[in-house]
């Protein structure tokens, strides 16, 4: 981890001067959209990544938590803190209903399980018209100001996603780093090796299941926060395959591939959307390309290129091999 302090250090200081550098109100909700959805696709990592289990209707629970968020508020007019406290108990239970559902099954079937849950929820969204306002969705009123703070601006409501993405980013980090995190890694690579020696794989892959659909909530509560309006579309099979799009091309095997995904993702569909009609090709094509040349990802891609290309050097600079391993 030693080693890893100066990017982190250079990370923490370009998160902190974007804003000024963007200028651009456009780009700094672009800058805060990616927070959203970086977050989201690393709380999928959690269980593509790291689990192995391959899910198509993690959207879910962003979509659940915006929902129940903008309902107790705009409909019941609860507090927001206590709004946002539902909301998140809300997807922790719907996220460990649906792991006892999905985990019933495996590699495709659990695939099917998910996509099939999310598109029930998406039809309850559609048509339970008197609870969720159906097309016309549900709008909040306003931001809320937490602790006091207002986030109305680009720019507080950008450093508030920066808060709350870095303080997801260290949970997911520890939970990589923790024995529960080598076990889940465990179940992914040997599944009955690991039920051999005496641990509960099933119950592993729920609290995998849990864990997630907790963070994928947190990135509901910003999304409803930013957009102040949701819709079915938050919980549609598109958004699911994007975020799991996202999870691939960058790297479902690093803790970074996912934020990268994100961005590469998010600027594509807000950025070159404005200049290309058929920027959904764009898209295509650029998943095409990273699956054929760097099937695992793009960082664990570059990642080994650049090992390839210092190894090159290293031995041009006639470096023997134990000092180049070093």
């Amino acid at each position: 981890m030693t080693g890893k302090w100066p990017g982190l250090l250079f990370a923490l200081i370009a998160v902190l001067v974007l804003p000024w550098l963007l200028g651009n109100d456009f780009y700094i909700n672009l800058a805060s959209q990616i927070g959203i959805f970086a977050l989201l696709a690393l709380s999928l990592n959690i269980l593509i990544g790291f689990g192995g289990m391959t899910s198509l209707g993690h959207v879910v629970y962003m979509g659940c938590s915006a929902y129940a968020c903008a309902w107790l508020t705009a409909n019941l007019g609860v507090d927001p803190l206590l709004a946002v406290v539902g909301a998140l108990a809300f997807s922790v239970v719907m996220a460990a209903l649906f792991g006892v559902l999905a985990l019933r099954a495996t590699g495709l079937s659990f695939l099917m399980i998910t996509l099939a849950l999310g598109q029930i929820m998406w039809g309850v969204a559609y048509r339970w018209v008197a609870l969720t306002g159906g097309d016309n969705g549900i709008r909040l009123p306003r931001r809320p100001s937490p602790f006091g703070i207002d986030i109305s601006g680009a720019i507080p409501f950008y450093y508030f996603v920066a808060v709350i993405f870095a303080l997801g980013f260290l949970f997911i980090w520890r939970i990589s780093e923790s024995p529960y995190g080598a076990c889940l890694r465990g179940t992914r690579d040997q599944a009955k090796r690991m039920q051999m020696l005496g641990h509960n794989v099933w119950m592993i892959r729920w609290i995998a299941f849990i864990l997630a659909g907790f963070l994928g909530a947190v990135s509901g509560i910003l999304y409803i926060y930013y957009h102040k309006f949701v819709s079915p579309h938050a919980l549609s099979l598109q958004q699911s395959a994007e975020v799991l799009l996202m999870v691939i091309l960058g790297g479902a095997s690093t803790l970074t591939g996912p934020i990268v995904g994100a961005i590469i993702i998010t600027l594509i569909k807000n950025v070159a959307s404005s200049y290309l009609d058929r920027w959904a090709t764009l898209l295509g094509l650029t998943f095409i390309v990273v699956v054929v040349f760097m099937p695992d990802g793009l960082v664990p891609g570059f990642k080994r290129l650049w090992m390839r290309l210092t190894s090159r050097t290293s031995i041009k600079a006639g470096k023997p091999p134990t000092e180049r391993a070093s």
